[in-house]
């Protein structure tokens, strides 16, 4: 099995720097608070007011273009697309222009996304389409800091006679080891699948330079952006990953998934769809009819990506949607990043908590899974009585509890936000936890 070369096409980028997980510069622009939290309608349901909702990792708050999209095409489109005549061709449209607006912020020809009903059955497909290239003797690499959807259906091909390898984690700090990913590689492996950033640790992996090693091992690369890609769309492009998977429901948008793949790779696989399908690249592994309407809406994180960015640099020449969807990936990380500071310093300044993954903001997500001798679903209800809604559980992510030496079943209290997150709600989530601890 070869590697296929750099992703190619009209919407591909030159393989590039990946972005940094870091403070925006001092010349950048500043999130403008106000404008975002206006367009997400959550914020002024009465039924969510006076509450702070600091479980954004399990789904998002929806952005309003998104809801817009959804409600006419349920209204206006809701007919088989592709049709001959208008309400079926402006449904076709409007499902094209999702898929060609978010690959080209992306940095990836259309043809490489694909849309399925969610993260975890586009990994299921995947790993089927795999079973049927591998074979009895070939390794495929897996970590133990992964979410359950990135690890559990490739473990299951032990079943088919493939070697898995773990990937440790380190047990006092979460950390994934570059070099320790080095010394599992040969030319056996063939496939190697780790997350972006875990749902636990939030600890963001190098995963460019991850997907070099891999590739120059003679391997493909699986990259679980489930939890990175709510903080900032990722230039997947410039990354490199073979195939490179996230949740448009984590990501203000409706519950699909969205999986890009090397064209390259998506050839060589066998075809899981209808027969007759095989040779459409959007619809090989998409083996369920889609659902038209929520591909359609996904559109909406376009629109949104896009004011957002037309709000903070009017007076800037337009770069292009991937220039656009890294100026805005900026905003988000810097602001995130700022917030998320002063949360984990109150974490260290308790001795009755273990904060999961790095203490420094920069380096990882605003995800924040914390160990108490209660268990996480205790303390999450005891928060929502303060109005704040968070989340407790081992949150699919078992295997990393366990190496963590923690019972998934205790479990963690985690709280998760994203750049529509205050600094007002971050203060009341730690009044709120000082009087819950």
């Amino acid at each position: 099995m070869t590697t296929p070369p750099p992703l190619t096409g009209s919407a591909a980028t030159p393989p590039a720097t990946p972005r940094a997980p870091t403070h925006a510069p001092t010349n950048a622009p500043t999130l403008d608070l106000r404008f975002v939290r206006a367009q997400f309608p959550a914020f002024s349901e009465p039924s969510l007011q006076d509450q702070a909702f600091f479980e954004n990792a399990g789904g998002s708050y929806t952005c309003a273009p998104v809801i817009d999209r959804l409600t006419r095409f349920y209204r206006m489109r809701k007919v088989q697309p592709y049709g001959a005549y208008p309400a079926s061709q402006d449904a076709g449209a409007e499902m094209d222009e999702a898929r060609d607006r978010l690959s080209a912020m992306m940095g990836v020809p259309p043809e490489a996304l694909s849309f399925g009903p969610s993260t975890t059955g586009n990994t299921y497909v995947l790993a089927q389409a795999f079973s049927d290239m591998l074979r009895p003797g070939d390794a495929i690499i897996v970590t133990d800091q992964d979410h359950e959807a990135n690890t559990g259906p490739w473990r299951r091909l032990a079943a088919r006679g493939i070697e898995v390898r773990e990937w440790t984690l380190d047990p006092d700090t979460g950390h994934l080891d570059p070099d320790a990913l080095a010394n599992l590689l040969d030319e056996r492996v063939k496939l190697v699948a780790f997350p972006h950033c875990s749902n636990v640790v939030g600890e963001i992996n190098p995963v460019a330079a991850l997907c070099a090693m891999i590739r120059d091992a003679g391997a493909f690369s699986c990259v679980d952006g489930v939890s990175y890609a709510p903080h900032g769309l990722p230039d997947v492009g410039a990354l490199e990953a073979d195939i490179y998977l996230f949740s448009a429901y984590k990501t203000y948008g409706p519950h699909q998934g969205l999986m890009v793949m090397r064209p390259e790779l998506a050839r060589a696989l066998p075809n899981q769809a209808h027969y007759f399908n095989a040779e459409a690249p959007t619809k090989r592994f998409t083996p369920a009819g889609p659902d038209h309407a929520q591909i359609a809406a996904c559109a909406g994180l376009a629109d949104y990506i896009d004011a957002l960015y037309g709000a903070h640099h009017a007076e800037s020449p337009d770069p292009g949607p991937a220039g656009r969807a890294a100026a805005v990936h900026d905003l988000m990380r810097g602001h995130e990043t700022a917030l998320l500071q002063p949360l984990l310093d109150y974490v260290a300044g308790r001795n009755d908590l273990r904060l999961l993954g790095p203490a420094r903001a920069e380096g990882r997500a605003p995800t924040v899974a914390l160990t108490h001798s209660r268990p996480g679903a205790d303390l999450a209800r005891a928060l929502a009585a303060h109005g704040i809604m968070a989340g407790g559980g081992s949150f699919y992510a078992d295997r990393a509890l366990a190496a963590l030496g923690i019972d998934p079943g205790h479990g963690v209290l985690r709280l998760s936000f994203v750049h529509y997150t205050s600094r007002g709600e971050l203060d009341r989530l730690i009044g709120a936890l000082d009087q819950v601890l």
